[in-house]
């Protein structure tokens, strides 16, 4: 590779899941935070069938970055090719194209990625490959463990959501789900919190949450706010039984008030059910567990934060 100028990486895969399957994950790029390791969040903010510009939040070399890319969708093709319309430091510029075609067995996968920095310095070129490489090879093997998976079994994937109605201030809601550095003296199923919050918007939480069983399991999540409405979060350590947990917390005005909603997105692992769950167990059996585990922690919090926004009204 020359000292200067665009440097240009290629990654590849085998997919045991057909092209069309593949392409749709790829395209969904909202669902990337439970698809790809190193992706904590995307938004949508424009676009139509063919074309859209994302706001992604993702880790390069254990940071979390932010940046604007737009992309091209060609599903005839099955291919997709992004711009970063705005870079995050060191990058200058990056680009790139997800190819998917047929092959035996499936499908085969390129990622191509193109790149400058900032000054082209030396150092922060080979930062960038590195992270690009990383992250290349790590969102390869995710597409392909959660392809296969899903083709093997669709119910891998599991979403659902609960809600409570409160009588009181969003801004209160919001403000008790955003305040995880309190959770330990407020929420009975958290045991230990650690809390650092790299940015205005971002924290990331380690917690020992008790299960109903007494058992106590350890979670590391990356949130990002967005106040006065809406935080999302990312599992960055999952149960053994999670290939991915990703989520969200909503607030919204109703007549008498707000609804307070968490939203839930789930990547079971199924070739690890009978092993953790014991030989009678199904993917149902781990769908229902999980589903009840998480939703109960859920309503937990959200019965706590209407007790508190209501709370603060009667003041």
């Amino acid at each position: 590779m020359p000292d200067s100028g665009v440097v240009r990486t290629r990654h590849a895969i085998d997919v045991a899941a057909e092209p069309e399957a593949v392409y749709e994950l790829i395209a969904a790029a909202e669902d990337w935070p439970h698809v790809f390791p190193p992706t904590v969040h995307v938004e949508r903010l424009d676009g139509n069938g063919r074309w859209e510009r994302l706001r992604i939040r993702a880790f390069a070399n254990g940071e979390v970055r932010s940046w604007t890319s737009r992309r091209e969708l060609d599903p005839g093709v099955l291919r997709v090719t992004f711009r970063q319309e705005v870079s995050s430091a060191p990058v200058a510029s990056m680009g790139g194209e997800w190819i998917i075609e047929a092959a035996p067995g499936g499908s085969s996968v390129v990622l191509l990625h193109d790149f400058t920095v900032v000054d082209d310095d030396p150092a922060d070129r080979a930062w960038v490959e590195r992270a690009v490489d990383t992250n290349s090879g790590s969102e390869l093997a995710a597409l392909k463990a959660v392809a296969e998976s899903l083709a093997a079994e669709p119910g891998a994937l599991l979403s659902f959501a609960d809600h409570v109605d409160i009588s009181g201030s969003g801004q209160e809601v919001y403000d008790f789900l955003w305040r995880a550095d309190l959770w330990e003296e407020r929420l009975p199923h958290v045991s230990r919190l650690v809390l650092t919050e790299p940015g205005d918007d971002l924290q990331t939480v380690e917690m020992d949450t008790r299960a109903a069983d007494g058992s106590v399991h350890t979670t590391k999540s990356v949130r990002v706010g967005f106040a006065p409405d809406r935080l999302v979060y990312k599992q960055i350590q999952v149960p053994p039984l999670m290939a991915a947990h990703t989520g969200r917390w909503t607030v919204e005005p109703t007549e008498h008030g707000v609804r307070a909603t968490s939203h839930h997105t789930v990547v079971l692992r199924p070739e690890r059910v009978r092993e953790l769950l014991g030989p009678e167990a199904t993917l149902d059996t781990a769908r229902d567990l999980v589903r009840q585990a998480l939703g109960r922690n859920s309503r937990a919090t959200l019965t706590l934060a209407k007790e508190a926004a209501e709370r603060a009204v009667s003041l």
